[in-house]
């Protein structure tokens, strides 16, 4: 039998392009086809085993009914941005936000992004409006 080496070049796979995208290994399947049907029961004796006391079950059964929350929220007070100017404003509160201990840094750097996404809105329409009033002005001229 030849080796990997010879049949294909050093440092080159017998398939470039990987596995294929949602192909399931063989360990998976297996444990699909053994599960297979037992999804009504295995789920019965969870809830039963959560309502006998069971805490690891308990707990699978409440996470699958209430998901622990990613990001929670928060109260934080921005100025409003209604031109880029404004957006020293906004920046300037977030950074004394962290500095009272108000937010914590990461929670700033997130709503810096909602405050850059916002200003960029911002932008879109005045430079839309500008564009506008120069083609009227244009027009006029002609």
């Amino acid at each position: 039998m030849p080796s990997e080496e010879t049949q294909f070049g050093a440092g080159r796979s017998g398939n470039p392009a990987g596995r294929p995208k949602g192909a399931r290994n063989r360990a998976t399947q297996a444990v699909e086809a053994l599960l297979d049907g037992e999804a009504e029961a295995l789920t019965r004796k969870a809830i039963e085993m959560a309502l006998d006391g069971d805490g690891p079950a308990m707990r699978l059964c409440l996470d699958r009914l209430c998901p622990p929350r990613k990001d929670k929220t928060i109260t934080f007070t921005l100025p409003e941005i209604e031109t880029a100017a404004d957006l020293t404003k906004a920046t300037r509160a977030l950074l004394e936000g962290v500095a009272n201990g108000e937010i914590t840094p990461s929670e700033a750097a997130e709503l810096s992004k909602l405050v850059e996404a916002h200003t960029k809105a911002i932008e879109a329409v005045d430079l839309a409006t500008r564009l506008s009033a120069l083609e009227q002005a244009a027009g006029g001229k002609r």
